[in-house]
């Protein structure tokens, strides 16, 4: 199943690419959570892996590429995408350069564009997840990495936040 997460400060545009999501040819199935607010979005993107992040440019508490930027650090191989009616070239070198994002999408969109970009987006996460786990392998034979260590990194992948455990002096969990 495909995690995607859309994040945009109008909610309109959020239905809009639902809806547009229902319209695309999908191989797989999919979960979409979207987010009017990037600090909610940035909370769940600890707690749960997502494939795709689509983020408008323009949001009042973070702009896109800010978000973005966040994402990578927390996802490394989620794939990025950003929204933007703005056609200012620095808007696309923001979300190029600093999130890495790997395609900009306009508003208003064509339903084909976001269709190319969904297929572009899985293809991305596939192949990163298959470097990955190669690289990992390799790790694993060439001793740079345990089994213990690979499985913690395996399980951080599925559940993020899942490994990082705050304990307390007696063993008690720390609940912040």
């Amino acid at each position: 199943m495909r995690n995607i997460m859309l994040v945009d400060d109008d909610q309109g545009i959020l239905n809009a690419i639902q809806r547009n999501f229902r319209q695309l040819r999908h191989r797989d199935q999919y979960h979409i959570e979207c987010y009017i607010n990037p600090l909610d979005a940035l909370k769940r993107i600890s707690e749960h892996q997502f494939d795709l992040v689509i983020a408008d440019f323009n949001m009042p508490d973070m702009d896109g590429a800010t978000f973005l930027s966040f994402v990578k650090q927390f996802q490394p191989n989620t794939v990025r995408l950003m929204l933007s009616a703005s056609l200012d070239p620095q808007t696309l070198l923001a979300a190029i350069n600093q999130a890495e994002a790997i395609r900009y999408l306009p508003k208003p969109w064509q339903v084909s564009d976001l269709q190319a970009a969904y297929d572009l987006a899985c293809e991305r996460y596939d192949k990163n997840l298959e470097e990955h786990r190669l690289a990992d392998e390799r790790r694993l034979e060439t001793g740079e990495l345990n089994a213990k260590d690979l499985a913690l990194r395996r399980l951080e992948e599925i559940e993020p936040g899942i490994t990082k455990v705050n304990w307390g002096a007696d063993g008690s969990v720390i609940i912040d």
